[in-house]
């Protein structure tokens, strides 16, 4: 064997993957962001009616001042996704070369699905869409209660859970991906930024620290959200099961001391499906929820309207292709503030304070995707099914306000998450089937929580993707305590505001990590083998030099490329 044909190649591995077996914790992360949610805790539980208030000023001014930023921003996400997917970048792999995907796609699709939106599709499936036809947005041109309000609240749940949310997980993971398994960095949010400051500045000098900090933050109360209205919609439906639990749906009171309960038990089962590991517990949840969901959105769509059903799908999505562009441009300018921060912000908000959960859970299970099979997969699927979801158990929903057999707003104003067993009480099997659907809630609150401490368990164990299990269930334990104590300060809506808080200043972060990646696909080997290096005369091939004696590879360094030359020898070139 020639010196320098294989044993280059096992350098460069052991780079690689040399960052991701470092398990210790990071002293520096941990303690600041565990102790920024214990204080907050501590300060919550002591005084919720002073957090509340002064949570909803900042409330205020975030929407009213910063509203057109997290507008501009998920416009901005979704371009850029579309445009790395079409670009010549596509073909690059989230890998190093020849390395097949880690899991299957069906498994894939499951895992990000159920970690990224399961819960809250279960809470506003039905009740967004019914919330639309009575309130409807001031800017569409329908009578509230209207056949048209109904298409339009239709489209704009289409909207709302459509491209934009995935788009903005895609960006980030992808960033995660490709710096993680292309580079062989850690597995960090901060570990991107090196294409730009370069690793020494952010490992060494430590200036990745509070992007990492931040980034464990915004996931707690993201998460918590999440958590928060899992929890309140099984105490729902215990409420109307048992009597039990202070009324239907009810958010404050017994409600509350319910959805507590609810917390308790269920991160128990949380903590042991973190600790069984990616492959085995969250996969098998995952796969669990996707059948039992797609059996659900089978039995609404042959017990219920079904031609109704299958006329507002179209319909309804054509009125989401058509209003796409002005929507997502619609700013707080021109009145309409209080509903898009009840709404549409809030969305935005939410899905960027999950970024750091949901985009590390979908890079870690991502490996060996091309960049274009990532995008498309992690914006079109994801979409399609929030399509089909809210076409059929929102459209059930729209059918039943309409005709009047139902009051699904009326059931919405007690507490949102009663709207869903309100729905399903009007079919037949509602015991049964009630019950299906507290278990699918069940399992993706324990998917969700699981899968965040796993991740808060990476980011604060230097990017290593196989953390110290006790430290994963710790985090698991915190986020449930988090979820609790915003129960405690303002139910529904202290989740809402706190979870745009908290949101504000990630955007930055993500349109960082945009700028990088671009940065790191621009100097990629591959991209540069097709299209020749940034700012040279176009090159037939590009290959890594031979490092020299005892010269460690580089990913990340600028290396010395030799270029084939017609008379059969080599060039070499910086």
């Amino acid at each position: 064997m020639k010196r320098g044909e294989q044993e280059p190649r096992d350098r460069a591995s052991h780079a690689l993957t040399a960052p991701l077996r470092k398990r210790s914790i990071d002293p520096t992360v941990f303690g600041w962001s565990f102790g920024i949610v214990v204080v907050f805790c501590i300060v919550a539980a002591a005084i919720p009616g002073v957090i509340g208030d002064l949570a909803s000023v900042g409330l205020t001014w975030v929407v009213g001042n910063l509203g057109w930023a997290f507008v501009l921003a998920a416009v901005g996400f979704v371009v850029f996704s579309l445009y790395l997917a079409c670009s010549r970048y596509g073909g690059i792999p989230l890998s190093q070369d020849g390395e097949p995907p880690e899991y299957s796609t069906v498994s894939w699709v499951a895992m990000m699905f159920s970690a990224g939106m399961g819960i809250g599709l279960i809470f506003f499936g039905v009740y967004e869409p019914v919330a639309h036809l009575t309130d409807p947005a001031p800017w569409v041109d329908a009578a509230p209660g209207s056949q048209e309000a109904a298409r339009q609240g239709m489209a704009y749940s289409f909207f709302h859970w459509g491209l934009h949310p995935w788009a903005i997980y895609s960006v980030v993971a992808l960033a995660l991906a490709y710096s993680t398994y292309r580079k062989g960095r850690g597995n960090l949010i901060s570990s991107p930024f090196q294409a730009l400051l370069g690793k020494k500045r952010i490992e060494d000098d430590g200036w990745g620290k509070p992007i990492d900090i931040w980034a464990i933050v915004a996931t707690k109360f993201g998460g918590a959200t999440s958590l928060g209205l899992g929890a309140l919609q099984i105490a729902a439906g215990i409420s109307l099961f048992t009597g039990i639990g202070g009324g239907f749906g009810q958010q404050g009171g017994g409600g509350t001391l319910m959805a507590l309960l609810v917390i308790a038990v269920l991160i128990v089962f949380a903590v042991i499906s973190a600790l069984s590991g990616v492959s085995r517990g969250i996969k098998w949840l995952s796969n669990t929820t996707l059948v039992i969901a797609a059996l659900l959105v089978a039995f609404i769509l042959v017990a219920g309207p079904t031609v109704f059903l299958l006329n507002l799908a179209p319909s309804a999505l054509g009125s989401y292709v058509f209003h796409f562009i002005p929507w997502s441009l619609h700013s707080p300018a021109f009145g309409g503030v209080s509903w898009l921060s009840d709404w549409t912000i809030f969305y935005w908000a939410w899905w960027i304070s999950w970024t750091p959960f949901v985009s590390t859970f979908i890079a870690r299970i991502s490996k060996g995707r091309t960049v274009r099979e990532f995008v498309l997969g992690v914006l079109i699927v994801p979409t399609l099914v929030s399509a089909l979801w809210f076409t059929v158990l929102g459209g059930a929903g729209l059918n039943l306000q309409l005709t009047g057999r139902a009051n699904i707003a009326g059931a919405g104003a007690g507490g949102e998450a009663a709207a869903f067993f309100t729905a399903l009480e009007q079919y037949p099997g509602f015991v049964v089937v009630g019950i299906v659907v507290m278990f699918l809630v069940a399992i993706f609150w324990i998917t969700g929580a699981d899968s965040s401490a796993v991740v808060l368990g990476m980011l604060s164990s230097r990017g290593h993707t196989e953390p110290n299990k006790w430290l994963i269930a710790g985090w698991a334990v915190l986020s449930a305590i988090v979820a609790a104590v915003l129960l405690l300060v303002g139910g529904l809506d202290a989740l809402q505001t706190f979870t745009i808080l908290v949101a504000a200043p990630f955007v930055l972060i993500i349109m960082g990590l945009c700028w990088a990646l671009y940065a790191d696909l621009r100097r990629d080997p591959m991209r540069q083998a097709r299209a020749g290096p940034v700012g040279r005369q176009r090159r037939p091939t590009l290959v890594p030099s031979e490092p020299e004696e005892g010269q460690e590879y580089e990913p990340d360094g600028e290396q010395e490329m030799r270029v084939p030359d017609r008379g059969g020898g080599d060039q070499s070139q910086r």
